[in-house]
């Protein structure tokens, strides 16, 4: 009989429900049966791939009508402005309030969890959250998490922490930055490792928000950018290099975009495409260049101008035009920099919040990019780092490189193969 899977990743995002979308269709070929937990704005979206869908809500049901990740989208258009501070002021006005939101979620759903449970009756769990939701590990059944964000979320003695943004070489103020993630956010894990033990799960472990599986755990990093820790994850741990997802339309550049110069890829995400401002501060700095450039524009795509060598839509294929671009100007989201990897491309990394600052450090600090100030950076900064990038034989020699090693690693099936081995076991 087939086998079924429950996919459960962060609600509201696309970064973690592609990567998991990928496994899927790994699965699918093996005769799996996949359901997939999402948030109720991303409701027929899992269907379009042939996927199930069980459909779960943060929070009460707004009103109106809702867009597709409405809720996160709302929550970046009015915090913004915080993006242009440091990562330590950001704790505070940016991090404890995404926190704070996610530990509300986890109790507004979790009879609705417990319920999906019973109905579709999986085989296995895969979580792709932040956060530990106690509905996972007392489902009763086999789960995996998966990390589809920066692998410094594993701390380390030897590495800064998570979401600082700050280098590996200088440790310098790793320990004021820890404190302060503790003082702010210690209470709020308190609150949430009590509300688990209430409803029947473990607390949580000592100040993290997150269960490490006793089944398996998988996190998403190429092992180029991948760090060296002092204390190495246990046997239950297995790095992914990429899941990229297949089935999406065809695009050829050459057809929207002719010509002969170089082709250049702008996305700051599903979130951060919605700070028009910045946007168009991209866009035109591109405009001054002889570049052709791919845009991905977001759900606000209506209210930006782009120049005469520019092509974008709200939604683009992002896996299937890649591999024809010679450069990436991103966020640094963890799915992004992981498919620029894959297809071999440098980055130009313009964080926002989360882990992007510390995805940007870590390309900047291994020689695959460059990591620029998202707000103060000048549009002159942005085309010199582009025109070093993409001057840089011996860089695109290396990257050419690991695109073919990353290519060969196949994390989506090496995810599948634990998936499987778990239920087989």
């Amino acid at each position: 009989m087939a086998k079924t899977v429950a996919f459960f990743p962060e609600p509201g995002a696309w970064g973690p429900t592609n990567n998991l979308v990928a496994i899927a269709e790994v699965l699918r070929e093996r005769g799996w049966r996949s359901v997939f937990v999402i948030e109720e704005s991303f409701r027929g979206e899992m269907a379009k791939r042939g996927f199930d869908e069980a459909l779960i809500r943060l929070s009460p049901a707004p009103e109106g009508p809702e867009a597709v990740g409405e809720g996160w989208a709302e929550f970046i258009r009015e915090t913004a402005p915080e993006f242009r501070k440091s990562t330590f002021v950001q704790l505070q006005t940016v991090t404890l309030p995404i926190w704070e939101e996610l530990v509300g979620g986890a109790r507004y759903a979790h009879e609705r969890l417990m319920e999906i449970w019973s109905d579709i009756r999986p085989d296995i769990i895969v979580s792709d959250n932040v956060l530990g939701f106690p509905a996972v590990p007392l489902s009763g059944l086999p789960w995996v998490r998966m990390v589809s964000a920066n692998p410094l979320e594993m701390d380390d003695e030897l590495l800064p922490p998570a979401l600082s943004g700050l280098p590996t070489a200088d440790s310098t103020q790793w320990e004021a930055f820890k404190v302060e993630f503790l003082r702010l956010h210690e209470p709020l894990i308190t609150e949430l490792s009590n509300y688990n033990v209430s409803v029947g799960a473990d607390p949580l472990p000592a100040g993290k928000f997150q269960y490490v599986s006793p089944f398996a755990n998988l996190y998403l990093y190429p092992e180029v950018l991948d760090y060296k820790r002092q204390n190495p994850l246990d046997d239950t741990w297995h790095r992914l290099d990429t899941t990229v997802r297949g089935g999406d339309e065809a695009f050829d550049v050459n057809e929207w975009l002719p010509g002969d110069g170089k082709v250049i890829y702008l996305s700051m995400g599903s979130l951060g495409s919605n700070d028009v401002q910045l946007m168009q501060r991209l866009v035109d700095a591109l405009d001054e260049t002889e570049h052709r450039v791919i845009v991905s524009m977001g759900p606000l795509h209506e209210q930006l101008r782009l120049g005469p060598r520019m092509y974008g839509r709200e939604f683009l294929p992002q896996p299937s035009i890649l591999p024809q671009c010679d450069l990436m100007i991103t966020h640094g989201g963890n799915n992004t920099v992981g498919e620029a990897i894959h297809f071999g491309l440098p980055m130009v990394v313009l964080p926002l919040f989360w882990d992007q600052y510390d995805n940007a450090q870590r390309v900047d600090e291994m020689g695959f990019g460059r990591r620029l100030d998202t707000y103060n950076s000048t549009p002159e900064e942005i085309r010199a780092a582009v025109s070093e990038l993409l001057a840089d034989d011996d860089l695109r020699s290396t990257m050419r490189a690991v695109s073919k090693q990353v290519a060969m690693s196949l994390g989506q099936v090496r995810a599948a193969d634990v998936i499987e081995e778990l239920v087989r076991d």
